[in-house]
């Protein structure tokens, strides 16, 4: 027995008429005939008998309808319960992220994440932004959020990038180097020390962005990885170094360091992911938590 002779039998039940069965199969009369005759002689059952207005169940037929109907809605709804997992979003996500989760909403990003996608399980990965980009770009990550200056990614290369806002950055200098900072151009800035950081930092990014433009080369007195080490060293009178405006206000009044306000730079925070994986179901609902999170 197979599906056509379900469909066959249920058909002929539906309409009472052969050629209206056949029309709603999609089939000619005939290979409709066949089929019923297939079956009838499969089950040793007769299914109909022929009455002057076409056919008709026989009480053994009546009797299979809701059997035959039940095992055809059972055959539709695995159908579409197949059809719902092609889209749906299954599997681990690989996400890189960066800063502090209060920065970049982590946990308003993964609450939406498991209500509206239970299986979708996150893996998280915290690195420097310029690491989660090279994992993006070689496989080990799904996505991450990014941050860089403006224009770092997502203009017409591999990567995707939904950018979510802007931040800026400030020239923090040690207690009582107002007059060394105060008015003085970046250019200028550039002959002091500074406490450098590693070059998948968004810092080094900037600054080497900067200074490149001016054609100049900061004089660097140390380097960290770490945000905490940058300030500590800046706190010590090391040098100068870039904090996001955030850290800058709280450093400035929790260890009186200076801001130098008039040298600014600004990174934008992105979400990204490879351009050909956007189709992902996994990276779509990446995407779409980060969406509903940020607005």
């Amino acid at each position: 027995m197979d599906l056509q002779h379900l469909r066959a039998f249920e058909a002929i039940a539906r309409e009472g008429n052969l050629t209206r069965a056949a029309e709603s199969l999609h089939l000619t009369q005939p290979a409709v005939s066949m089929q019923i005759k297939s079956l009838q002689e499969l089950l040793q059952v007769t299914l109909f008998v022929r009455t002057g207005r076409g056919l008709m169940l026989s009480p053994q037929g009546q009797a299979l309808v809701p059997a035959a109907r039940k095992i055809l809605e059972a055959v539709e709804e695995f159908g579409r319960a197949a059809e719902a997992m092609r889209s749906a979003a299954y599997g681990t996500l690989g996400l890189g992220t960066i800063l502090n989760p209060e920065v970049i909403r982590l946990g308003a990003c993964l609450q939406y994440l498991v209500a509206h996608h239970p299986n979708v399980q996150p893996r998280l990965r915290h690195g420097m932004s310029g690491w989660v980009l090279s994992q993006v770009r070689g496989g080990a990550l799904d996505a991450a959020f990014y941050l860089g200056p403006p224009g770092e990614v997502g203009s017409g290369d591999d990567i995707c990038a939904l950018k979510l806002r802007a931040i800026h950055y400030y020239v923090i200098a040690p207690r009582g180097w107002d007059a060394r900072v105060a008015g003085k151009s970046w250019a200028e800035v550039a002959l002091l020390p500074w406490v450098w950081t590693h070059e998948h930092s968004t810092h080094h990014r900037m600054l080497s962005r900067k200074f490149g433009e001016l054609g100049v080369r900061p004089l660097v007195a140390a380097e960290v990885d770490l945000e905490a080490s940058m300030v500590d060293l800046v706190v010590s009178g090391v040098g100068l170094s870039l904090a996001r405006d955030s850290v800058a206000l709280r450093v400035a009044q929790s260890h009186g360091l200076v801001v130098a306000q008039a040298l600014t730079l600004t990174a934008d925070l992105s979400f990204i992911a490879l351009a050909r994986r956007m189709e992902d179901p996994v990276v779509s609902a990446a995407f779409a938590a980060v969406r509903a999170t940020y607005g």
